[in-house]
């Protein structure tokens, strides 16, 4: 190991990417860890920005070879995972790594870094809320929100296994109890 990691973890819609890109933008010793996915791309989401984007086969000729530090079948043939040359890339900058994960991903990156990585769940108030983000969001079809907010009940359990738990009710309010986390950790 050779640095400190930040996880932040959430079911979908509940804020993760927006909290993680206001630390990025405060931070400039922070980096973020691009997870490599197996589903296609959404709305403009591009290879190598948002996700490094592979086919389920090549995702599982990867984890065949061991290049990840942790990867999670999320749903069937959908992958997510952490690879470790993305690790390895980040640290050599002398940089902080952020990850943007799912909760299974963000429980096996706290159990790899332990005491060197801080873990935040995120949570929106409500299973109801958080179905209207999705849906606000545009970017899946019905049937696909249905399912993640079904497997949002289920993530919700996770929330103990975490360092911290940040609910996302008031989003300028959440930006500055991540914030204090953050600089929290960074000082140790």
């Amino acid at each position: 190991m050779s640095g400190k990691v930040l996880i932040f973890s959430a079911p979908s819609g509940s804020g993760k990417s927006t909290i993680v890109s206001h630390i990025l933008s405060l931070h400039p010793e922070i980096e973020f860890s691009v997870s490599a996915t197996s589903r296609p791309p959404r709305g403009t989401e591009q290879d190598g920005v948002e996700y490094l984007f592979y086919s389920a086969d090549v995702f599982r000729k990867l984890v065949a070879e061991d290049k990840f530090v942790e990867y999670e079948e999320v749903y069937p043939d959908r992958f997510y995972g952490t690879l470790k040359s993305e690790v390895n890339r980040i640290w050599a900058k002398g940089h902080v790594i952020v990850f943007d994960v799912d909760v299974k991903g963000g429980v096996s990156l706290k159990k790899y870094f332990g005491d060197a990585a801080l873990s935040v769940f995120i949570q929106a108030p409500s299973i109801e809320e958080l179905r209207k983000r999705l849906i606000a969001r545009a970017t899946d079809p019905m049937d696909a929100i249905e399912t993640r907010v079904a497997k949002a009940a289920e993530e919700m359990t996770y929330a103990p296994k975490f360092d911290k738990v940040l609910v996302n009710d008031q989003l300028e309010e959440a930006y500055r109890h991540a914030e204090a986390m953050v600089d929290a950790f960074l000082k140790k």
